[in-house]
């Protein structure tokens, strides 16, 4: 396993840009009380600067169905006064942001170059072979979702793995990971204690 594939060099798709769009999946609105939660939020930002409010809107999607859907985008877009465009490129830019199903948990490592040179690969096969799952996979239950991440910040300790964007496991050897799963197989996230840092 490695993180450089082959390029292929001197074929027609190595120029080839494709832009993918998000499913539409079925109509979406927010529910009364996420949208109130919007609105709050919007409250903080000049009227006229009402599109701010676009990273915490996604937020709210994700958390009440999971993922972000095409249908989800466009009503964003309404709601905060702004584009569908400008919505998927926010979308698009940020990894936080799922734009299919994902599992109960998402296990990112990082694999920029301080966690590459400590032993990123490692763990990426370690949880691929426990999972039995690809990156970028889900497994049949629905559980577990497994996925490389570009800087997680945490560079003087790495490696370094996340769990469902919010909770830094550092340092990690591939029988830490074994034990991460382990614990969230039977303890749910009530199992992500001790040394770790979640995001405030």
């Amino acid at each position: 396993m490695s993180f450089h594939p082959t390029m292929p060099y001197g074929t027609p798709q190595w120029h080839k840009s494709e832009r993918k769009l998000a499913d539409e999946g079925p109509p979406f609105s927010f529910t009364k009380e996420n949208r109130a939660r919007l609105e709050e939020i919007a409250s903080h930002y000049p009227p006229e600067r009402r599109v701010s409010a676009v990273l915490p809107a996604l937020y709210l999607v994700q958390t009440q169905q999971g993922h972000v859907t095409g249908s989800a985008m466009t009503h964003v877009a309404e709601v905060i006064g702004c584009s569908r465009a400008h919505v998927e490129d926010v979308v698009s830019y940020y990894v936080m942001f799922f734009t299919k199903p994902v599992g109960k948990y998402v296990i990112q490592v990082c694999r920029t170059l301080s966690c590459a040179l400590n032993g990123a690969e490692r763990l990426t096969d370690r949880l691929s072979r426990k999972l039995g799952i690809g990156i970028g996979e889900t497994d049949a239950r629905g559980e577990f979702t497994l996925m490389e991440m570009e800087c997680l910040g945490a560079c003087d300790r790495a490696p370094a793995v996340m769990v469902n964007n919010e909770y830094w496991h550092e340092c990690q050897r591939p029988e830490d990971v074994d034990a991460l799963v382990d614990g969230l197989r039977a303890k749910g996230l009530a199992a992500l204690t001790g040394c770790h840092h979640k995001k405030e």
